[in-house]
């Protein structure tokens, strides 16, 4: 799928959303660290590894799509412990593993580049060491954790976790097209990831294709399309003591039907 054209990779954050992603006709799949993270009532990143880990499980069996596993940063700072964390991703049953260069902490927001690298080469030992052909995408958090100069952080460190052996390049938070042409000239032929969300909603499928663009994803996008839904009609009830926003809903008897079907 990542060899040629583009494709959309889009993000549920509990069984129903991936099964009626599935059931829309989607090609493969990606967890969401915040959409899972906000549905538990946890803030994004503090969802604890195993919890995470039988997330993904069980995105991973209810569905008969690809899934790719938002695993962080991998929950290690060492490239030993990442090694032995993404032995336990691979055990999931997931497609893809991404992993980022996020620290965490607002001191040192990105992992020094060497150790970043290093965190990369030590994930595609354990993936290339379980022969499960897991696809490894590597992620530069530049843009997330408001880095100066993004764009060159980003091409410099996608270029080096490439050569680490990413197979995918990801960068998210970029949204200026000329941005996106230079990512996907500098790590090309390997392909790239663009997410795609609120903050840049106006970019579609076809100018992202026409940029060279293989694969969108929307990270919590979905989640918060719900979550704003849902906080709106919640405050219309609570402020208004009306229920005019409840007209806007899924029809209950077809999502209903979906999952009667399922079962």
């Amino acid at each position: 799928m990542h060899e040629s054209g583009c494709f959309v990779l889009p993000n549920p954050w509990d069984i129903g959303t991936a099964i009626y992603l599935e059931h829309l006709g989607f090609e493969a799949l990606a967890t969401t660290s915040a959409g899972f993270a906000f549905s538990r009532g946890k803030r994004d990143g503090g969802v604890p590894r195993d919890e995470m880990l039988d997330h993904i499980r069980e995105i991973v069996e209810v569905t008969a799509l690809p899934v790719n596993a938002d695993f962080l940063a991998g929950y290690a700072d060492e490239p030993e412990g990442v090694a032995a964390n993404v032995r336990l991703c691979i055990a999931t049953g997931g497609a893809v593993l991404s992993l980022e260069d996020n620290t965490g902490r607002t001191d040192t927001p990105l992992y020094e580049k060497k150790l970043a690298v290093e965190r990369i080469r030590a994930a595609r030992a354990a993936i290339d060491a379980s022969t499960t052909g897991v696809v490894l995408s590597g992620r530069c958090e530049a843009w997330l954790v408001h880095d100066p100069d993004p764009l060159h952080t980003a091409l410099e460190r996608l270029v080096a976790y490439a050569e680490a052996g990413a197979d995918c390049l990801y960068a998210p938070g970029v949204s200026k097209p000329d941005e996106i042409a230079q990512i996907v000239k500098t790590v090309s032929p390997k392909p790239v990831n663009i997410l795609v969300s609120g903050f840049n909603h106006q970019l579609s499928l076809s100018q992202l294709a026409d940029l060279g663009v293989r694969r969108i994803s929307v990270g919590s996008g979905l989640a918060l399309a719900a979550w704003g839904a849902f906080i709106r009609a919640a405050k219309d009830i609570k402020t208004n003591g009306t229920f005019n926003l409840l007209a806007n809903g899924a029809v209950f008897a077809d999502v209903n039907k979906l999952f009667q079907e399922k079962s």
